[in-house]
């Protein structure tokens, strides 16, 4: 499956990457930036255990070139072969191809490189930072680790938007300022902490780089990860 897949579909099938075909089923409108799309798995979930955060490749076209782009698994349900996607959507072809999505429809998907840790010793409190992107992983995250108490900064979206847990809305542009001017409360009232950072690459960055440097928190005790690039 990696023909027309590029140097990315190529690389991937030499890792051993398996490939599935998704079919949607049903479509929801969230809000007018957010959607989801329910779909059966043709497969992929028999083949690969289901654990917290987990993500797949989706393949578009885009201009004629092949184009791949990582969504989180929504209440994956493996008796039933069947989970959601939930899209942020902006310009681009995998909001294009969502937007335009109906039932019966199908995508090709990937999965390679998704996994899991719990963090040891279990945390007291989990520190997330996110923004309509990875609200999925967000939720999936506090959902996996429990009754236990979390803090969410989240920037931007809409109110009507799934969220799961609560949060601190943060409005666009201000986000490494919030978060720097309240983190470190929150860290020095929290005996083992979970920090688990996933915007913008560059804000990602700038964030992972200040609660290890600044704020001394252990390397181990932190997971940040880009999940787009701001234009």
């Amino acid at each position: 499956m990696a023909q027309g897949r590029g140097w990315e579909g190529a690389v991937l099938k030499l890792m051993r990457a398996k490939d599935f075909t998704l079919t949607v089923t049903a479509k929801e409108q969230v809000s007018e930036g957010y959607l989801r799309l329910r779909l059966t798995d043709g497969g992929l979930l028999a083949a690969n255990p289901v654990h917290p955060t987990m993500w797949v490749r989706l393949w578009f076209q885009n201009a004629g070139r092949p184009h791949q782009r990582a969504y989180t698994l929504v209440d994956p349900d493996p008796e039933n072969g069947t989970f959601a996607l939930e899209f942020a959507l902006h310009e681009g072809a995998a909001s294009d191809w969502a937007r335009g999505a109906a039932p019966g429809d199908t995508i090709e998907a990937t999965v390679q490189g998704t996994g899991f840790e719990s963090p040891v010793p279990a945390p007291t409190h989990v520190l997330a930072i996110g923004d309509p992107a990875s609200l999925p992983a967000i939720n999936s995250l506090l959902d996996a680790l429990g009754p236990l108490p979390s803090t969410v900064w989240f920037e931007g979206g809409a109110p009507e938007l799934p969220f799961r847990h609560g949060v601190r809305h943060v409005p666009r542009g201000e986000l490494v300022d919030r978060v720097r001017a309240e983190l470190p409360d929150v860290l020095a009232a929290t005996p083992a902490p979970y920090v688990w950072i996933a915007c913008d690459t560059k804000t990602t960055r700038t964030l992972a780089s200040y609660v290890r440097k600044d704020l001394g928190v252990a390397r181990d005790r932190l997971h940040a990860l880009g999940y787009w690039r701001a234009g």
